[in-house]
């Protein structure tokens, strides 16, 4: 059992952790539904032509062995093991989601008469238009936040602005490129940019201003303050 696996065995069941803490299940537990249902079915297709179950079963493990690792799924040596065993693998969540608009995965839910094709395109598109709008409010949010806030503190006390006005004007220029895209994959790609590059670069800016910037001035919440309110308090 691999603590570091999206599907771990637990011993008498297995387990799905890959599902994110503001992530709706349903549509997991479809997919997930889904894959073992053409399973059983690819299964009981044979068993019912006349192959012994444990034939089935073998030539089954043969074919998919490589799935099963029960090393550090965390390890950076990895990825590159699931490579070299041929594995599918995308480092992308906005690319996972366009995976549901290709051809195969729209005839799994066809051929199980779960969703037709046109279902299965819509919630890849609203996926897409759900995560570019989330990181298109986290970066006016951040944008709002050093521009009204930060910038203006540490101004005051001598501590100069370029940097992260710099950084900031580079948000904004990626948050306008992202708003200007019409397809729903490019804009997704855009933001995914964004969030993962773009916004992390300013952050690290502003981190270090934070370091160099005195508590008094610093005009949002540290950490210190957030975990320990009750002693920060009159």
């Amino acid at each position: 059992r691999s603590r570091t696996s999206p599907v771990p065995f637990g011993g008498h069941r297995f387990e799905f952790r890959a599902v994110g803490s503001t992530q709706n299940v349903s549509l997991v537990n479809t997919v997930l539904a889904a894959i073992c249902a053409e399973a059983f079915k690819d299964f009981a297709d044979q068993i019912e032509a006349g192959t012994k179950p444990q034939d089935v079963a073998a030539a089954s493990l043969d074919a998919h062995w490589k799935v099963i690792f029960n090393g550090n799924g965390y390890d950076k040596a990895w990825p590159a093991e699931a490579d070299a065993r041929g594995m599918c693998r995308i480092d992308s969540g906005v690319e996972a989601i366009n995976v549901l608009a290709e051809p195969k995965n729209l005839a799994l839910f066809a051929d199980l008469n779960i969703m037709d094709p046109l279902e299965t395109l819509a919630r890849r598109d609203v996926m897409l238009q759900h995560y570019s709008g989330i990181v298109q409010i986290e970066a006016a949010c951040m944008v709002d936040m050093i521009v009204r806030q930060i910038i203006p503190a540490i101004h005051a006390v001598g501590i100069d602005t370029k940097a992260l006005g710099d950084a900031v004007h580079a948000v904004r220029t990626k948050l306008h490129f992202v708003e200007s895209q019409a397809d729903d994959l490019a804009k997704a790609k855009g933001a995914r940019e964004l969030r993962l590059e773009t916004m992390e670069t300013c952050r690290a800016v502003c981190d270090a201003i934070e370091e160099t910037c005195p508590a008094s001035a610093w005009p949002i919440a540290s950490y210190k303050d957030l975990l320990f309110l009750d002693c920060n308090q009159d």
